[in-house]
């Protein structure tokens, strides 16, 4: 069974950077796609970066697009979020994600969440 680990969350002022990172353990080869959604107060869930590791595409919202940078280390079965140029309204709750594929991930696997706030 697949287990999302989240880490890397906190508080930091808007234009600040951090790095969300997520342990990815028991990855099956049905496993093709991981992601980041975030969820903030009040408001619905929201997609924010994935990549494929069947095609090796990226993708990205665009309110992160050229801000935020999903990477992975498939040696260390981890995956990144390079969050750059913070805004107050990147505040939420970040969970890692992995699924079969990019569209269908949020039917998979879901870490337990770390909260981002970015104050102005």
């Amino acid at each position: 069974q697949m287990h999302l680990g989240e880490s890397g969350g906190g508080l930091v002022q808007a234009g600040d950077s951090l790095r969300l990172s997520c342990a990815v353990s028991g990855r099956t080869f049905t496993t093709n796609a991981v992601g980041w959604f975030r969820q903030a107060p009040g408001k619905e869930r929201q997609f924010v970066a994935a990549f494929s590791w069947r095609t090796g595409r990226t993708y990205y919202e665009d309110s992160v697009k050229g801000r935020f940078t999903i990477s992975r280390d498939t040696a260390k079965n981890m995956v990144y979020l390079q969050m750059d140029s913070l805004k107050p309204e990147d505040t939420a709750v970040y969970y890692c994600v992995a699924g079969t594929s990019v569209s269908t991930m949020t039917s998979g696997s879901w870490g337990q969440g770390t909260q981002v706030t970015v104050s102005s």
